[in-house]
């Protein structure tokens, strides 16, 4: 949300030091949209590594094409955005080991086990494996449109499969933004239509040898271990996380970091949404 913010928004919007303050202004308009739509009961911000260690062993080039440092206007923002969103009482978490999107499905999985509901905001599709019953993905597509709700029937309706395959998807198909290339020559409507077919990656893979399109069949049988990498890659991981209490979102301090910073619209936005609230 912070990277997608900061390249929305022009940097000519600064705090009284006079640096850029349009990622976390960006980032706290994203997420009231949707606290003030959802009411949750409480609201955890996760940070992560680029790039999981995991996953480079399994893959070098995971992530090889993004850029190795932040924008220097990004920096100073991003090392303040836990005490600017913590001031609105929010949970900020963050996993020295696994990335935001692990941590993001731990959070759900812990919520599920405890008999809640999760919405995940995200712009990030691997995040559609996790949408079920008591979890749905809040995908963002542009700053402009909310987070369009994803459960297993929109996740279907999307991409023809069911959520649980959305890593077999990724591993045949590729994920150009996280540097995974998939399947030599197939692209989404061939890794559907194996998916629909034989119902897993492993089964796509073991009937290989008697597909009929030669390309096709050396791009399985040639690339077998690498494709079952790309699965496991794609694969969210869970890490040991609380369960966050109860904790309503603090309009006041809120308000008073977003003074702090010079957002004083925001702060405004905010004070009459907290006098709202006690109405």
């Amino acid at each position: 949300m912070l990277f997608r913010a900061f390249y929305a928004l022009p940097k000519s919007i600064k705090g009284p030091d006079g640096k850029p303050v349009n990622a976390l202004l960006g980032t706290a308009n994203l997420i009231l949209r949707e606290v003030e739509k959802h009411d949750p009961r409480a609201v955890v911000l996760c940070f992560g590594p680029d790039a999981a260690e995991y996953r480079l062993e399994l893959f070098p080039a995971y992530h090889a094409d993004r850029e190795a440092a932040f924008p220097d206007a990004l920096g100073p923002q991003w090392e303040d955005s836990a005490d600017f969103f913590g001031a609105f009482g929010w949970t900020v978490t963050a996993s020295r080991d696994l990335e935001a999107d692990d941590v993001l499905h731990s959070y759900a999985e812990k919520e599920r086990k405890a008999g809640g509901k999760t919405l995940l905001m995200t712009g990030d599709r691997d995040m559609f494996q996790c949408a079920s019953g008591s979890t749905k993905v809040l995908y963002v597509s542009t700053g402009k449109q909310g987070g369009q709700p994803m459960g297993p029937a929109e996740v279907k309706e999307r991409y023809g499969i069911p959520p649980k395959l959305v890593p077999d998807l990724i591993a045949l198909r590729g994920d150009p933004s996280d540097g995974i290339p998939g399947a030599k020559g197939v692209g989404e409507k061939t890794a559907v239509d194996l998916l629909r077919k034989h119902g897993s990656l492993e089964k796509v893979l073991a009937s290989a040898i008697r597909e009929t399109r030669p390309a096709l069949r050396t791009a399985l049988t040639g690339d077998r271990d690498l494709l079952l990498a790309f699965k496991d890659m794609a694969t969210l991981r869970t890490e040991r996380v609380s369960r966050p209490r109860d904790k309503r979102t603090d309009y006041r301090g809120a308000a008073r970091a977003a003074r702090e910073r010079g957002m004083n619209r925001l702060a405004e936005r905010l004070e009459e949404m907290g006098r709202a609230r006690k109405r």
